[in-house]
């Protein structure tokens, strides 16, 4: 409680410089109410009291302001030094800026009331010219301090709210670039795991057919699937990383897969088979799309990465068996659907950390489509894991 009392060093000064200002008036005779009659001592009780109310200016306003106001009321008794005055227009202008809102309006209210007050009596009393006159002094010593701590409260209010505005642009800035980085980064690694991990998938299973078979027809056929693969990765590697290295835009650098032409769908059936023959994996797939229906870009890609990145889960997961790739395109809505046979007992040929199914999953949430992954039951009756994944067609969609 003491602590929060004590004075501003900067109240202190000011409290010193009126004190040293009304011992001046004393020796020179600056009284404002009587200034021909001798004064005693009590003049320095006002001005005690008002260099009191400068201590209080910031750290209690509404009690300097009480303070001041008796003290000006002593001082007007007991002579009227001119410092006296000058230092209480400082407290109305000191409460209206440090004080609390109430305080604040509560002063502002009552120098208006009271300049009109004493105004008006002083006219009714003295006359017209020296009411007037006496009104005009009371408004300044009241009125306009007040009125100028209005003033200097709201612009501090409106620079502490444009300081506040400018830290949340900063901070919202900062949340922007962050998600931005964090969405950059998803994306390097869902290109990066659609691009290289399926190639090391295969590597890793067809190595491990080589070594465990003693064929050497066999074993040759495996180190073709591996070489075919690693050299797949490594051009996959370094498109990305030229991807990386791109200033600007790099639109257009590399071409864009997609489900139809050469290298689409039937190209990675061809390479799931080869993949998959350690498995002992059959692959279909039935494109039921209309003819010459063309496919935004971004759904095309989505499509594609989805139908690699689940035939090479079924390569290094699934049960022997047959697995099934089926495109359906229907109400602005193409739907790629991918079941492989299931067994929780079936080993897998290698190791998965769930990365392609969340990258899977991501792309669909850009594209604003429905995706779902896990163990069903096929039409007769054998368990299978299916995928899939329903990806919207309208522009609108595409832009949101």
């Amino acid at each position: 409680m003491l602590s929060s009392l004590r004075p501003h060093r900067h109240d202190v000064w000011i409290a010193a410089a009126g004190l040293a200002g009304g011992l001046l008036c004393v020796v020179f005779g600056l009284y404002t109410v009587v200034p021909d009659r001798p004064h005693g001592p009590a003049v320095l009780v006002g001005l005690a009291a008002m260099c009191g109310a400068e201590l209080l200016r910031r750290t209690a306003p509404a009690t300097a302001m009480a303070l001041a106001v008796a003290a000006l009321i002593v001082d007007a008794v007991t002579g009227g030094l001119l410092a006296v005055m000058i230092m209480f227009t400082d407290v109305v202008y000191a409460a209206v800026v440090y004080g609390s809102t109430r305080l604040s309006r509560a002063v502002v209210r009552g120098s208006g009331v009271v300049t009109v007050a004493l105004t008006l009596a002083a006219v009714a009393w003295v006359g017209g010219g020296e009411g007037l006159l006496f009104g005009a002094l009371c408004g300044g010593i009241t009125t306009a301090p007040a009125w100028t701590g209005v003033i200097i409260r709201d612009h501090r209010a409106t620079v502490a709210a444009e300081r506040l505005r400018a830290e949340q642009t900063a901070l919202l800035a900062e949340m922007d670039r962050v998600q931005a980085v964090t969405a950059e980064r998803a994306r390097m690694a869902r290109e990066l795991h659609d691009r290289v991990a399926n190639h090391l998938s295969a590597i890793a299973i067809h190595s491990t057919a080589a070594l465990s078979v003693e064929e050497p027809a066999a074993a040759r056929e495996a180190l073709k699937v591996i070489r075919e693969n690693s050299t797949r990765g490594l051009a996959e590697m370094r498109g990305l990383i030229g991807l990386l290295r791109q200033q600007g835009d790099s639109a257009g650098v590399e071409a864009t897969p997609g489900l139809d032409g050469p290298a689409g769908l039937d190209a990675l059936l061809r390479r799931a088979v080869r993949d998959g023959a350690a498995g002992r994996l059959r692959f279909t797939g039935r494109d039921e799309r209309p003819p010459g229906a063309a496919l935004p870009v971004p759904v095309e890609l989505a499509a594609y990465r989805i139908v690699q990145e689940s035939l090479a889960n079924a390569v290094k997961h699934a049960a022997p068996g047959e697995v099934t790739v089926v495109l359906r395109q229907e109400a602005d809505v193409l739907t790629v659907t991918v079941t492989s046979p299931f067994h929780d007992r079936t080993p897998s040929r290698a190791p998965g950390s769930g990365a392609g199914l969340i990258g899977m999953r991501e792309r669909v949430e850009l594209l604003s489509g429905g995706f779902s992954a896990g163990p069903a039951m096929a039409e007769d009756g054998a368990p299978v894991w299916r995928v899939t994944a329903g990806l919207p067609l309208a522009e609108r969609v595409l832009t949101s």
